[in-house]
């Protein structure tokens, strides 16, 4: 996956900080509420915040309805990791179909989802 962001001009974020962004909505969000949709720790999210501040990725700016808190929001480099990342994991499943068949990449997506859903229904 790191190579084909790399492929996209997408560099310098781990795959930990790239999943971060799928969770920005256009109104901005929280750090705690990143934290808690990622299924992380907050201090980890806020480390990660912190690389995509620093890498441009993202923004942060005051929250207007709480005065101790501020909200993240992607920035216009930011918005363009959702297509890249998109064309990258594409090109890495058309690799692994190669290798195991379509069906058996489209079996895997299914058992994956319904896992998710049971974790989320664990939560």
């Amino acid at each position: 996956m790191d190579a084909a962001l790399q492929a996209h001009g997408v560099e310098g974020l781990t795959p930990a900080h790239a999943q971060v962004i799928p969770f920005v909505p256009p109104e901005g969000i929280q750090v705690g509420e990143l934290a808690r949709l990622a299924k992380v720790r907050k201090q980890s999210m806020a480390q990660s915040v912190e690389l995509l501040v620093a890498s441009g990725y993202v923004t942060r700016r005051p929250d207007p309805n709480d005065g101790r808190a501020s909200l993240i929001f992607l920035t216009d480099k930011g918005r363009a990791l959702g297509p890249a990342s998109r064309s990258a994991g594409d090109q890495v499943e058309e690799n692994w179909a190669a290798v195991v068949g379509r069906d058996d990449i489209e079996h895997l997506r299914r058992t994956l989802m319904r896992l998710l859903q049971f974790g989320s229904h664990d939560q």
